[in-house]
């Protein structure tokens, strides 16, 4: 590049269109970086102190420098300002306060300056590069792209895109896949980020949106939106599972994807490295999809818990092993695709957990409503879990169930209402033995008993709990059955009221309550403001 400086006008403007032709960077900002190096290098010359300007002409190559200068009265720094005097020898028509140019010698080159001029065009071409890269690709998230592996670095695999470099990082790629320099590769644009080195494109071999997009190159009727995948999930180089859906009546999505002898499922799994995938059929009704998505499996019995996002799947002795999978993969997979924690029981455990539900909630309403087995038996058989369920539903529900009449049912209340208001004052009791303010009493959605929780988990005052997360106050706590596998969730520690069934929205309304008091101007200082 020292050459480029020291070169003819012809062979100037050659070299700023060769490393514009070889960069894919506009030949304009190669001129402007070379014109960057003549300022720098005349300033060295002349003065650092001097406004010197440098122009190439981009059709003749010819180069002009010249110094700016102010026209003043008097002057007061001699390497930017001149007298009106000096001014008119520049230039005749020269008045106070314009600026005028004063040209200057082009200069002779030597090795230190061509250097430095060398690097400050480098830098000027390498960030005009990166900015074309980053432009180039920051729009393109989601997009498959074909690359050749350039190098391996700690596990890591560089790939050339052609007009910039993207990474494979180890986690992203398919477990066991190996590859060498010069293989060609698919992969998925993960995410472009601006560095100072230079834009970061991140790939991924084993993002479930890779499976994605290679279906919708195998199957036209995903490119043109006739199927739709709904959901896909990844346990990559071993299984996946994708959900789709069908917006077109006479067309299967499953033998869609597959293909003729599976011809197009096959392209896809020798691209993914051999990874089986199971094409399921997508439904609004999330019983349903979650029966497909523990094919093979047969399932005999679903159970969602809406508020907890959980799924309770009870399928027969035999198909256990089978709904589970090989390291639990099978519903590992499943619960990915559904959004929701799975607990596979086998009808032997579903029946056990019943019978033990049932046995607790009879005895309950015998202690506290004071009724022999049968009848208690009775209103755990219709449904009843509680005796909140039982004080506060409607009369009529009661009073409908076989052998029940209106008296019997507005007895069970009023004895169901006694039951908690004993219940009530026992924790009150416990609640000011351990020294829980009062006002806590006036916050949304606090019973007796949260505020004995509260109390022993040492919150006692507005202050405590308004210090308190929404996290801190009601996430749900993890109930582990034997067989339970989670969707991704991270093992947070449960909330002190989780076991209340709050929501996170009930939760973020008591601490604002509590803290409400923060925010109260105090009456002591605005009694001083009235007298004044």
């Amino acid at each position: 590049m020292a050459t480029a400086i020291s070169a003819n006008k012809a062979e100037l403007l050659a070299i700023a269109d060769a490393v514009a032709r070889e960069k894919l960077i506009d030949r304009e900002i190669v001129i402007e970086a070379m014109e960057d190096a003549i300022q720098r290098a005349a300033r060295s010359r002349y003065g650092a102190e001097n406004d010197i300007r440098a122009k190439i002409d981009t059709k003749q190559g010819d180069m002009r420098l010249w110094r700016v200068v102010e026209v003043v009265e008097e002057v007061e720094d001699y390497f930017k300002q001149v007298n009106l005097k000096e001014a008119e020898k520049l230039q005749k028509d020269a008045k106070v306060g314009d600026f005028i140019v004063d040209p200057l010698p082009n200069i002779e080159f030597g090795r230190i300056a061509a250097q430095a001029a060398k690097q400050v065009i480098f830098q000027k071409v390498r960030d005009a590069e990166r900015d074309r890269q980053y432009d180039e690709f920051k729009d393109r998230a989601g997009e498959i792209i074909t690359g050749v592996v350039k190098r391996v670095e700690f596990g890591h695999v560089v790939v050339d895109l052609g007009r910039a470099e993207g990474v494979i990082r180890r986690d992203a790629q398919i477990p066991r896949e190996v590859v060498r320099v010069g293989d060609r590769v698919r992969s998925l644009i993960l995410r472009v980020a601006r560095e100072t080195r230079g834009p970061q494109i991140f790939l991924s071999r084993a993002h479930p949106d890779f499976m994605k997009k290679l279906f919708a190159q195998e199957v036209p009727e995903i490119y043109d939106g006739i199927i739709e995948i709904k959901a896909a999930a990844r346990d990559p180089g071993s299984r996946a599972k994708i959900g789709v859906i069908s917006h077109d009546g006479s067309i299967d999505p499953v033998g869609a994807c597959v293909g003729m002898k599976g011809s197009r499922v096959q392209a896809v799994v020798q691209e993914m490295q051999g990874e089986k995938i199971d094409i399921i059929p997508w439904s609004p009704d999330l019983a349903t999809f979650v029966v497909n998505a523990l094919q093979p499996a047969q399932v005999a019995r679903v159970v969602i818990d809406e508020e907890d996002s959980r799924i309770e799947v009870v399928v027969p002795d035999d198909q256990l092993s089978l709904a589970i999978g090989r390291r639990g993969q099978n519903v590992r997979l499943a619960s990915q695709l559904t959004g929701s924690a799975i607990d596979i029981l086998t009808e032997a455990d579903a029946s056990e957990k019943r019978q033990k539900e049932f046995v607790t909630n009879s005895e309950l309403f015998q202690n506290e409503l004071d009724v022999d087995e049968t009848l208690s038996q009775l209103l755990v058989a219709e449904g009843f879990g509680s005796l909140e369920e039982v004080a506060y539903v409607e009369a009529d529900e009661i009073a409908t169930i076989e052998g029940f009449d209106e008296e019997l049912a507005a007895e069970l209340q009023s004895r169901a209402q006694e039951a908690l208001d004993r219940r009530e004052a026992v924790n009150r009791e416990l609640r000011q033995g351990l020294g829980v303010d009062d006002a806590l009493i006036d916050m949304p959605y606090l019973t007796e008993a949260m505020l004995v929780t509260l109390g022993k988990a040492g919150i006692k005052t507005l202050d405590d709990l308004g210090d308190l997360s929404t996290d801190e106050l009601v996430l749900k706590k993890r109930v582990e059955p034997r067989r339970r596998v989670e969707s991704n969730r991270a093992e947070d520690k449960p909330g002190i009221l989780s076991e209340y069934g709050l929501t996170n929205d009930q939760g973020n309304e008591i601490i604002m309550a509590a803290r409400a008091h923060w925010f109260d101007e105090p009456e002591a200082d605005a009694a001083p403001e009235a007298e004044a």
